[in-house]
């Protein structure tokens, strides 16, 4: 592995960097004494401005290209660029699943495992997991399970305590009124008892397949493999109780399965895998390397697969078994939780800016990264700029090449990535019914993620110019119904 600091050694900026030396005051230089900690604090304090000034750039440029008679072939040729990416991405073939560990074997044959649950107010899901994980096809003397209790104030307590007479796997940690970090924080406090090589995290709401830690582990034999993420379904997608045939339960279903599709298409070219939370294994070596998780974020499992692939590792899939986890039924519980993931995707840009441009995770992921932020983020921003200009000036939005690529590329993983959970991991067998039912539920996915353009474009113009509040957001598992609160908040 290369040097495990996340800062270079010599800090004479490239000439990328030159370019853009009217930002330095947005982030301070880093030195070889600074602690991990600070250099946090450094980035949640400078999250406005530079949201600020990024949000300034996007729309002057958008609005200078309107204005100037060659802007369509800038458009054009960024469109090109980004379209050899798109097909890069979308003909890769990604490698088969390894075989999974045998489930009997010499105990030193399996890695140790620590599985980490953070739960506040879980008395309705809680019990469920804990059997669940105790009972895994998996060597009982090979893992340990630990359960964060954030200081609930519901029944969840007493379940843990209860538990820990039953299961000899089961430790629970209660953290108190005053304890700081949110989810990070909780996952860093546990982190030092435990012993395991790899580390699992896992929601409260969690189902878990028993043979998952037997088919994940294996992934690790690569020794650049830094983390695996598990595939995340629906739970409510296979009850009969009509849960499954909400609006946004389905959405949400295809949702995960473009996820799903892009993550393996993604890590196929050598690009950037992502964690998702629920259901992520990290390799002790990696979580060190990279200080532990971010205290300062909301969004504890984006923010570290940026760090893990700024330390050079590799972060891997596994497609089959999947994870389930309870979705939202409710727009307004969707419309919180989007806000929350768009939120802290976008910090991790500003907060390691200077380290992403440098070209710290190798070209290729710098690429790959630079697209998909432009997809993801810049469009969306973009596009009320744009949008006002062609009303203004009574012509067409400029960025309509762009936001095709886009479109087309959400229509083909969307499709692929519910054909390939329909067709392979269900073993259904293809038909034209098959086919017509994808494609039904694909366009049924592309109305319900036209959300994700609204909630960036809200989202980037809301932290550039409010006094930010670090605050964490959760739901409390009650089968589909959906109760949110603010379980911590502190002042930037």
């Amino acid at each position: 592995m290369p040097d495990s600091s996340w800062f270079p050694k010599d800090y004479a900026l490239d000439a990328l960097e030159d370019e853009l030396e009217s930002l330095e005051a947005l982030m301070p230089e880093l030195t070889d004494s600074d602690p991990m900690g600070s250099y946090f604090e450094r980035g949640l304090a400078g999250r406005r401005r530079k949201a600020a000034m990024t949000l300034t750039v996007v729309w002057s440029i958008v609005i200078g290209l309107h204005l100037v008679s060659w802007g369509i072939w800038v458009v054009l040729g960024l469109t090109f660029l980004m379209t050899l990416h798109a097909i890069r991405v979308l003909t890769a073939r990604p490698d088969p699943l390894p075989e999974p560990l045998p489930s009997t074997g010499r105990p030193e044959d399996f890695p140790y495992v620590s599985i980490l649950v953070s739960a506040k107010n879980e008395e309705s899901v809680i019990k469920s997991l804990v059997k669940d994980l105790c009972n895994l096809d998996y060597p009982s003397d090979r893992y340990d399970l630990w359960v964060i209790d954030d200081y609930s104030t519901d029944r969840t307590p007493i379940l843990l305590d209860q538990l820990v007479e039953e299961h000899p796997q089961l430790n629970v940690l209660h953290r108190t009124a005053d304890a700081q970090g949110g989810k990070s924080g909780a996952l860093n406090q546990a982190y030092v008892l435990t012993k395991g090589d790899i580390i699992a995290v896992f929601d409260a709401d969690a189902q878990v397949p028993p043979d998952l830690l037997r088919r994940a582990l294996p992934l690790f034999q690569r020794e650049n493999v830094g983390a695996v993420q598990v595939q995340k379904a629906i739970a409510q997608a296979t009850r009969t109780d009509g849960s499954e045939k909400n609006f946004w339960i389905r959405g949400q279903v295809a949702e995960m399965a473009l996820d799903s599709y892009f993550q393996q298409q993604r890590t196929a070219i050598g690009g950037i895998g992502e964690l998702r939370g629920n259901g992520q294994f990290v390799r002790r070596t990696a979580i060190d390397h990279c200080g532990g998780w971010n205290e300062q974020t909301i969004t504890d499992d984006l923010d570290l697969t940026i760090r893990l692939h700024l330390n050079r590792w590799d972060v891997d899939f596994l497609v089959f078994p999947a994870v389930e986890e309870e979705g939202v039924t409710r727009a307004i519980a969707l419309w919180h939780q989007r806000n929350r993931w768009a939120e802290g995707g976008y910090q991790r840009y500003l907060d390691y800016w200077r380290l992403i441009v440098r070209n710290r995770m190798g070209m290729h992921k710098t690429i790959d990264l630079f697209m998909f932020w432009l997809t993801q983020y810049i469009l969306p921003t973009a596009a009320i700029p744009d949008f006002l200009m062609a009303i203004a000036r009574s012509s067409s939005p400029i960025l309509n090449p762009v936001a095709g690529l886009v479109l087309s590329m959400s229509l083909i993983g969307m499709f692929q990535g519910i054909w390939r959970t329909q067709v392979q991991l269900q073993g259904r067998k293809p038909s034209i019914q098959v086919v017509f039912s994808t494609f039904v539920q694909t366009l049924r996915g592309l109305v319900y993620m036209a959300h994700w353009f609204a909630i960036v474009a809200s989202t980037t113009a809301r932290i550039s110019v409010r006094p930010k509040r670090l605050k964490w957001v959760k739901t409390i598992h009650q089968g589909s119904d959906d109760l949110w609160l603010d379980v911590q908040e502190q002042s930037q």
